[in-house]
């Protein structure tokens, strides 16, 4: 209860300071996004830091429950690709500072991820046991179902696409929500953070009928957000990045960065620029910019903390296998046809194709060696490994 007064107050007063006094003044509050450069040996206290920076205990309601919304982008342990257990674990030692105590991890599944073995391979799993954080999976009925749900937001092409309705999980609505993405390019969206990270949560295993509108799709997924969760906050890793193809194929790249907003879209925009895109080219970056649901232009952001003003890294996205079958067919000369593709019992071969490629012909011959590498030189791979496994 004291946790819980302390912070009403210090939330508050952070409000009556940062928005009344700037409406008199005739004056905006400008999105803050908070960067903090890291290492090992302090990692989980700068988390706790650039969360503080960020204000985060402004975004959330310290009376709700805490979803943990980690990012599993491929079950096998790529640095890059996925929350990594020093992210996880600084934010849960935040969360719990400040006062939060039920706080559940919610994970999901993908046509090429699998979330028990994602969370083990990942050492996510001995984290949630230290700090008694419930696992929930939002494809298990026992956990959680899925409801209709029909937004206030006008949708650019979620009603469309799911004509006989909207479906989210109905344990989302009325919670807080923190998403844990990572630094990373991505081959549909130019690159993947927060805004992203969202898509496998909200939407079921059908997800796959929006990657031709993906980028409209992520804004209607961030309208949703806005109206079924009482709290939003992220914190993305870039203590190691990933530059290509992603969310899985890439290349790791050590930045030693961490990031946290509660403006999903400016933190998005940050995180691109650092990487070498312009935020604005981004199309779902501008979308939400242009729909009032974050702030895109940097010029409008307010990065407290580090200053990374001169970042350019020059990342690239390219291709891979998987991508360029998938923009032949999403986006190229079959993009009129691929309801017959991707909505008929056909999809299954796509999906398999997607899986074998990803885990027994670019794993084992390419990301794993590529891994193993890394870690020897790399002092995140070190501390990787010295996390347990079980």
């Amino acid at each position: 209860m004291y946790h819980i007064i302390v912070g009403l107050t210090r939330s508050i007063s952070r409000l009556i300071e940062k928005s009344s006094f700037l409406k008199d003044m005739g004056m905006t509050r400008k999105s803050v996004v908070a960067v903090i450069r890291t290492k090992p040996g302090s990692v989980l206290q700068d988390v706790v830091t650039v969360m503080d920076k960020a204000c985060f205990s402004d975004y959330l309601d310290p009376a709700a429950p805490v979803i943990l919304k980690d990012n599993i982008s491929w079950h096998f342990p790529f640095l890059g690709a996925n929350t990594t257990p020093w992210q996880l674990e600084g934010v849960i030692l935040a969360l719990k500072d400040a006062g939060f105590r039920d706080i559940v991890a919610v994970q999901n599944e993908t046509v090429v991820t699998n979330a028990f073995k994602g969370e083990r391979l990942n050492k996510y799993v001995p984290i949630f046991k230290k700090y008694g954080v419930r696992v929930l999976y939002n494809f298990r009925k026992s956990d959680m179902r899925w409801i209709k749900f029909k937004p206030k937001a006008k949708m650019r092409v979620l009603d469309d696409i799911f004509p006989e309705g909207i479906s989210i999980p109905e344990y989302f609505v009325g919670k807080n929500i923190v998403h844990l993405p990572t630094v990373k390019c991505h081959i549909y969206t130019g690159t993947t953070g927060s805004m992203k990270n969202a898509f496998g949560g909200l939407l079921n295993t059908r997800r796959h009928y929006t990657h031709s509108v993906i980028h409209e799709t992520l804004n209607d997924l961030l309208d949703i957000q806005k109206e079924i969760h009482c709290g939003l906050f992220s914190v993305m890793d870039g203590t190691v990045c990933g530059n290509g193809p992603g969310p899985r194929t890439m290349i790791p790249v050590e930045k030693d960065l961490i990031l946290a907003s509660g403006d999903s879209t400016a933190i998005d925009a940050v995180s691109a620029s650092m990487m070498g895109f312009d935020p604005m080219g981004l199309k779902f970056i501008r979308i939400a910019h242009e729909s009032g649901l974050g702030t895109g232009r940097l010029e409008e952001i307010e990065v407290v903390g580090e200053d990374v003003s001169k970042e350019s890294w020059g990342f690239t996205v390219g291709d891979n296998t998987a991508s360029l079958v998938g923009k032949f067919i999403w986006f190229g000369p079959l993009k009129s046809v691929q309801r017959f593709f991707f909505r008929t019992p056909l999809v299954y071969l796509f999906v398999f194709g997607s899986f074998f490629y990803h885990d027994f012909v670019y794993w084992p011959l390419k990301a794993k060696p590529q891994m193993e590498a890394f870690k020897k030189t790399s002092k995140w791979g070190k501390l990787f490994d010295e996390y347990p496994e079980y």
